[in-house]
């Protein structure tokens, strides 16, 4: 359980794929889609239009990110145990833009994709699926363990208010995390990534949406309500920090180990990678969210249009948001769980257990990089939702131009 995993965003790097290029490249695809419903009466009758004698079928077909799930697969062989539903599981996303190039063509045509449930990040292509009319809506009578246990912030998520066409699997939050041998003031402001006291020592993220959401909370500027005027002010103050130059590299994901060997200071960051260096290496990183706030991103479960079988795949998506098998994952991931009670299931298991495992799930259980507070929670921004592709065109390259400079 103490052995160093890759982070669930290490894939993008491993993936060896310019997920900038193919994000643009996917803007252009075009499609008559169905909107998203107006009215919670039109919602309603989609539901019941797509879920009329759909029955279940015994199996399942699961694609999902690597290393999110113990690979022994203890909670789909209790799925299985529990319901008879079999379920293949594949690692088979590597970043959101090839996933979507891949399944686009056959969603499309109206072929099945060979997966009855996937996961996708909030941001473009999670957008695109919907506008596009390729997920199915859920039928919230079918998910009674999310509605009792998903915490209130997964319940009214801006890119989709309602769930009416996912559910989270995991969390994860970018904010700042710095080494404290060199740094002896904690940072507390997006100010500090701009202190020219650590001039060549900070780290920034090559990725548009991650680097445009921490110049806009520089200025006080929630993303989702961001127009192309505010885009413009952040990109000035971003390239204010680079041409000072504050930013020793613009990193992709890679930006851990230099934190830990001193290359750079502080750095834009994700939690689960901060918490699992400090795990398997013994450092001493730590992670803040700033005064302004940050980010919070989201792995969704939804189902595509074309499923074979989509009733065992929406139980399978309640299934995980049993309180128990929620904690075990979490135990193994150590990504936000949006189960809050979880937390007490990891305690429960800590008290159990002995040695390093001991150790670790105390960790996990006690963490704010697992269980954000309430005051972290009022602090985290999701990325803006782009209306249309010429609008994320315009985004993306406007941020292109600070990080390819």
């Amino acid at each position: 359980m103490t052995q160093r995993r890759l982070g669930r965003r290490d894939a993008f790097r491993l993936a060896g794929l310019s997920a900038a290029g193919l994000a643009l490249a996917a803007c252009g695809v075009q499609g008559k889609g169905a909107a998203r419903p107006s009215s919670s009466a039109q919602a309603q009758s989609e539901v019941e239009k797509y879920w009329s004698g759909k029955t279940k079928n015994g199996h399942v077909d699961f694609a999902n990110w690597p290393l999110y799930m113990d690979p022994k697969q203890p909670e789909l062989k209790q799925f299985t145990q529990q319901t008879g539903i079999t379920v293949t599981y594949k690692e088979v996303i590597q970043d959101n833009p090839s996933w979507f190039a891949k399944i686009q063509p056959q969603l499309a045509a109206g072929q099945s994709i060979d997966y009855d449930l996937m996961v996708v990040t909030n941001g473009l292509h999670f957008t695109q699926l919907v506008q596009l009319g390729y997920l199915v809506p859920l039928d919230h009578a079918k998910l009674p363990n999310f509605t009792a246990n998903a915490g209130e912030r997964y319940k009214n998520e801006s890119f989709d208010p309602g769930n009416v066409y996912s559910i989270p699997w995991a969390s994860g939050m970018t904010g700042i995390a710095y080494n404290p041998k060199y740094v002896d003031t904690p940072p507390t402001s997006m100010a500090d990534l701009w202190n020219p006291k650590y001039k060549g020592k900070v780290g920034m993220m090559s990725d548009s949406q991650e680097i445009a959401n921490f110049g806009l909370f520089a200025l006080g500027i929630d993303p989702d309500t961001s127009t192309e005027a505010d885009w413009q002010k952040a990109a000035a103050k971003l390239q204010e920090q680079r041409d000072a130059g504050i930013v020793r590299k613009y990193y992709d994901q890679a930006y851990i180990d230099p934190l830990a060997k001193g290359d750079i200071w502080l750095t834009m960051a994700w939690s689960g990678d901060v918490f699992q260096k400090n795990v398997s290496d013994g450092t001493d990183l730590k992670f803040v969210i700033p005064q302004e706030g940050a980010t919070i991103w989201t792995d969704n479960m939804m189902i595509p249009k074309t499923a074979t079988n989509p009733v065992d795949a929406i139980m399978l998506m309640d299934f995980f948001y049993d309180v128990n098998v929620a904690g075990h994952l979490a135990e193994y991931i150590n990504y936000v769980t949006p189960v809050p009670a979880a937390k007490d299931v990891i305690a429960a298991d800590a008290a159990k257990a002995t040695g390093a495992d001991k150790k670790l799930l105390e960790q996990v259980s006690t963490s704010s990089l697992v269980f954000p507070s309430a005051e972290d929670y009022a602090k985290l921004r999701s990325y803006k939702n782009f209306k249309t592709p010429q609008e994320q065109k315009k985004f993306e390259s406007i941020f292109q131009a600070i990080t390819t400079a």
